[in-house]
């Protein structure tokens, strides 16, 4: 229930502040007598406000000009760079938990913006790294992220809704987006998701993504979060959503599809017929990733006729003495591989991967020389992860493993019918995923000319004339080309 504020009885806020936040040491109140029948109440938070700017903004000029105060020019006295005249009660709990400091006098409050320096400063991006391009990153600030943002598209078109998330956290949540470009239906279904959730908090922005994606039992990320503020900026001329969310260093970027995930936009630093190469590599690096331990056991067990003999021999040679079928001992040797990817992501990083690149070298040789695996398992199961290393998002290797083992199942059960089986399957899940009303597997089902030639194929820059259809129908053009004219 909301109060208004009505008038006298200016000591029941204060009262109400002092109950609602009854053992908080770092609530400060001083009194102020102006006269002897008014009195001005300083109020805030010194663990998230700055005494200093309490002292040089408000309690300076308050105490040397307290003879000419009232309630008609006290607004002259507060020299805060962002003052507030707070209506309702229940709003004084959220500012004054937001670094501000409450005014009250008689009927009138107030809040000025004191917010303590406590924040980590503008560091280089450490998941996404990139030789070319820019090396800033978000922070956990809102105002610093929002204003890396602004710092490299610099239009009135910017627009940010802000929300207000969290019973008990109130985090910040904004929506940014170019309103000349990204279509209306994106930004309802956004906005309409977000104040649709009731939770206690949000301290993460990977929380916010889980709330509002549409695709909360896919295996497949359908949002991204990115520290790096330029991808941003891509992604908004694009016509997509950014989300940015208090306290935490990443934003999300909506809607992001499959391809997003393989080839990054990091291949836009790098000319576009030298990179091509490597974006195709990726592709066949996820799939050689998903398919090759069931390729391996399909040929193993069942089709032996698709290899050479020679080849063949050498692998029943290497095979004789290990006790496991073919099937058991790739998922043995798939297993301790990921609990050394788990200690690797786990363990501090300066000496997590010599720790995995050492019990893995331990682990191969040792299984190898006690009979549990055959060396030519060791070297399917080393592409494969290594294939794998490809890609640095956690929920993109996730849904890699998914597929993974619905392959080897398939192919321990029928062989190369069931590998043929496995990618019936994985391409009927692929396609019918979506993320908020997209088509994941865009571009390249549903086939979409623009966005192909920005993702899997990269055109020249000088012919990347036009945004795609499938963010936005209206102000398509986005480069002039003489060629084009």
């Amino acid at each position: 229930m909301v109060n208004i504020i009505n008038g006298d009885a200016m000591n029941k806020y204060v009262a109400r502040i002092k109950k609602e936040f009854n053992k908080t040491p770092d609530l400060i109140i001083k009194e102020i007598n102006i006269n002897i029948f008014n009195t001005i109440y300083v109020i805030y938070l010194e663990t998230v406000s700055s005494s200093n700017k309490v002292n040089d903004y408000i309690l300076k000029n308050l105490i040397t000009s307290k003879n000419k105060i009232n309630v008609h020019n006290i607004m002259s006295y507060l020299a805060g760079p962002n003052t507030k005249e707070i209506k309702e009660v229940d709003e004084i709990e959220y500012y004054l938990t937001s670094g501000f400091t409450i005014i009250i006098l008689n009927n009138k409050i107030y809040g000025v913006e004191t917010r303590a320096d406590i924040n980590r400063a503008v560091a280089n991006a450490d998941v996404e790294t990139s030789i070319n391009g820019p090396k800033d990153s978000f922070t956990e600030n809102y105002q610093i992220n929002v204003g890396l943002i602004k710092r490299r598209i610099k239009s009135h078109n910017l627009k940010i809704e802000n929300k207000v998330i969290g019973r008990k956290t109130s985090t910040t949540v904004g929506v940014l987006y170019l309103d000349d470009i990204v279509d209306d239906d994106i930004i309802l279904n956004i906005t309409k998701k977000l104040d649709n959730i009731d939770i206690d908090g949000i301290v993460d922005s990977s929380s916010v993504g889980f709330l509002i994606s549409d695709g909360v039992s896919s295996v497949y990320p359908t949002f991204m979060q990115t520290e790096r503020p330029d991808y941003v900026a891509t992604a908004l001329l694009e016509g997509k959503v950014a989300v940015v969310i208090d306290t935490s260093p990443y934003v999300l970027i909506i809607p992001s599809f499959f391809i997003d995930f393989i080839n990054p936009n990091i291949d836009n630093y790098s000319k576009s017929k030298n990179v091509n190469f490597i974006k195709i590599l990726r592709l066949f690096a996820y799939f050689l990733s998903m398919i090759a331990p069931a390729l391996y056991i399909a040929v193993m067990n069942y089709n032996q006729e698709t290899i050479p003999t020679n080849l063949l021999v050498d692998f029943a040679i290497q095979r004789n003495g290990v006790p496991f079928p073919t099937i058991v001992e790739t998922i043995l040797m798939l297993g301790v591989c990921e609990i050394l990817r788990e200690s690797d992501l786990r363990f501090p990083s300066n000496y997590g991967s010599a720790i995995s690149i050492l019990g893995a070298i331990v682990l191969g040789e040792a299984s190898v020389s006690a009979g549990i695996a055959s060396p030519i398992t060791i070297i399917v199961i080393a592409i494969t992860f290594i294939s794998s290393l490809t890609f640095n998002n956690v929920e993109i290797n996730n849904s890699l493993r998914f597929f993974r083992f619905i392959f080897i199942l398939l192919a321990g059960f029928f062989g190369l019918y069931g590998i043929t089986l496995g990618i019936f399957f994985f391409l009927t899940y692929s396609t019918n995923v979506t993320s908020f009303n997209k088509p994941y597997f865009a571009p390249l089902a549903p086939f979409n000319k623009e966005y192909f030639h920005n993702t899997v194929i990269k055109s020249p820059i000088s012919k990347d004339t036009k945004r795609s259809t499938l963010f936005t129908h209206k102000n398509i053009r986005k480069q002039n080309n003489k060629e084009d004219m």
